[in-house]
């Protein structure tokens, strides 16, 4: 290589660089095969789009360009798998069986964990307007089972002759809420891997937490599965999450203003693939591409086009 002088050494550095960013991200991908080039997640579902965590929204996450649906879970009190956000209904976008507004005051006793399914189950989302996602359709839908779920986004994809979906499903759990908004980690994973629609997705479910302990036990109980670290954690850093977590992640998903090219080049370096959340217009999501990230979580997945992605 020739020597640079001058103005040179900054196209040299540039040069030098963009080498690094290739080099870490062959490394990141070597040994994936049959899985994304890149990750284009459709934020529960297509939360931009259509009510948040149901079905609806898995479904139109799909026909917007996601090859990845994200959401989430929790524990009922009757043992079931239910898809929602928070561990109790959220009254920004769920009422009632009768349409009536959920108070602040009662929302404690709409608890996942503290209620059956069937009550769950009567509860609607999506008819009450929700004026942070102005484009979203009004309709009348719930809080499905992960079962169910899963069977209609498989049979929605085997019936349009799409490419199977991956799924990326995220533990909702704290240390501080154990035994009343969800069960103790081993009991929790036992629970959620007993759903007998997970294991045929092999190779397509990864499963990704805030919360290590759940990680944990997954990784010491099923190994096979790829287990994702989410983060938005500005003081803690990459080294200090993978030592408190005490395995390396398949994914270490940070929000998408945390990412540096030094945080990609740390994780292509450990075979470890980054998804940042969650990124909404198509200029950021350029923008992190161009840092090297492996995907990128949006609550609008139709918005991947014009990113050309």
């Amino acid at each position: 290589m020739k020597k640079c002088t001058g103005i040179a050494l900054s196209a040299c550095v540039v040069a030098a660089i963009s080498l690094a960013a290739c080099r870490s991200t062959k490394t990141a991908t070597a040994g994936n095969k049959g899985l994304p080039s890149f990750y284009k997640v459709g934020h529960r579902g297509t939360r931009g789009l259509m009510p948040e965590n149901t079905i609806p929204a898995m479904i139109k996450g799909i026909e917007a360009g996601a090859n990845t649906i994200e959401f989430d879970v929790h524990i009922t009190k009757d043992g079931q798998v239910v898809v929602y956000h928070d561990a109790s209904f959220t009254p920004a976008y769920t009422t009632k069986p009768d349409g009536s507004d959920i108070t602040p005051a009662e929302r404690k006793q709409y608890t996942f964990y503290q209620m059956n399914y069937a009550d769950i189950r009567s509860f609607i989302i999506g008819e009450k307007p929700y004026p942070a996602y102005p484009e979203q359709q009004r309709m009348r839908s719930y809080a499905p089972l992960l079962s169910d779920m899963i069977d209609a986004v498989e049979a929605y994809t085997t019936a349009h002759h799409l490419a199977p979906v991956y799924y990326l499903l995220e533990v909702k759990s704290s240390a501080k809420t154990d035994g009343v908004e969800q069960p103790e980690p081993e009991s929790y994973m036992h629970t959620l891997m007993a759903v007998k629609q997970l294991a045929p997705l092999g190779k397509r479910l990864f499963i990704q937490s805030f919360d290590m302990r759940p990680l944990q036990v997954l990784h010491r109980t099923h190994p096979d599965v790829k287990l994702g670290f989410l983060t938005d954690d500005k003081k803690g850093t990459f080294e200090e999450h993978l030592a408190q977590l005490g395995f390396t992640p398949f994914f270490y998903n940070p929000h998408y203003q945390l990412v540096t090219p030094e945080l990609v080049a740390k994780c292509h370096a450990k075979h470890i693939q980054i998804v940042p959340w969650t990124v909404q217009e198509p200029a950021e999501m350029k923008a992190l591409q161009a840092k090297g990230v492996d995907g990128i979580i949006t609550d609008y997945p139709n918005r991947f086009k014009a990113a050309n992605l």
